[in-house]
């Protein structure tokens, strides 16, 4: 049975919008227009759309990496205002120290916090988790992608964070070790069940993993269409629900059958 996250969080994006200035002329980006959006724990929520819909936007500013230009964002009603490592970030490269091993390099924010001594039999197991534990003395340049971006996602959950950002995390991967690790991920998320905000541009992907699809459109970046994924894990790619949610989501993106 999954174990529940100890702390329940409910995170609300309040009519946020993120305008950037234009680098080579003059102008701006309405990167995101109003969103209002309520994620709880339990949730895993994928956001999908075109380049430049905001899906990265959203990402950043619920990891406090950017401010909102109006509204708010909080998280059981405190409002983000800087990073926290109650929200950690996977992104789409591995992003490891090279200098250091495995093992360190999962266990490197409990060091610089101070809090790795009586907690080294929690970074063990998060190596046996991940399947790596005879890799811990190995540096990053001896890994594979797929190992270095467990690697990654170790070093994220390793502080236990109430929630988990993934910015397009697979997109580097062969399709095959892809599908390997969205299981990998779905493993370690159903373990705790905290709240998962996965930006993808891959439909199947989304509709595999998600309790949620939030459907995005650009120009300016808004969400179109917040669609409930009913469907039991594991998941069956190939069935009949499953390739009705693959249209449904298509259609909405212009990308569906042309008669």
């Amino acid at each position: 049975m999954a174990e529940k996250t100890e702390n329940a969080v409910e995170l609300k994006l309040d009519g946020v919008s993120k305008i950037f200035a234009k680098v080579e002329k003059e102008g701006i980006t309405h990167a995101l227009k109003q969103v209002d959006l309520t994620m709880k724990s339990g949730e895993f929520v994928s956001l999908v759309g075109a380049s430049g819909c905001g899906k990265s936007t959203m990402l950043r500013l619920i990891a406090g990496l950017i401010p909102p230009t109006t509204g708010k964002l909080t998280v059981n009603d405190k409002e983000i205002t800087q990073p926290d490592p109650e929200r950690g970030m996977v992104f789409q490269r591995p992003t490891l120290f090279p200098w250091l091993t495995m093992e360190k390099n999962i266990s490197f924010s409990l060091r610089m916090q101070g809090k790795y001594q009586g907690n080294e039999e929690r970074v063990q197991r998060m190596m046996r988790m991940i399947g790596l534990e005879e890799f811990k003395d190995d540096y990053p340049s001896q890994l594979s992608g797929g190992m270095a971006q467990r690697v990654a996602l170790a070093r994220s959950l390793i502080n236990q964070p109430n929630i988990l950002l993934l910015d397009e995390p697979l997109g580097a991967l062969d399709a095959f070790t892809r599908m390997n690790m969205q299981d990998e991920i779905l493993s370690m998320w159903r373990a705790r069940k905290q709240l998962a905000v996965m930006v993808t541009h891959d439909v199947d992907e989304a509709i595999y993993m998600s309790s949620r699809v939030i459907v995005m459109e650009a120009a300016p970046g808004r969400v179109k269409a917040d669609i409930p994924i009913e469907l039991e894990y594991p998941r069956n790619r190939s069935s009949s629900a499953f390739v009705e949610y693959r249209n449904q989501i298509l259609e909405m993106l212009n990308y569906g059958a042309k008669e």
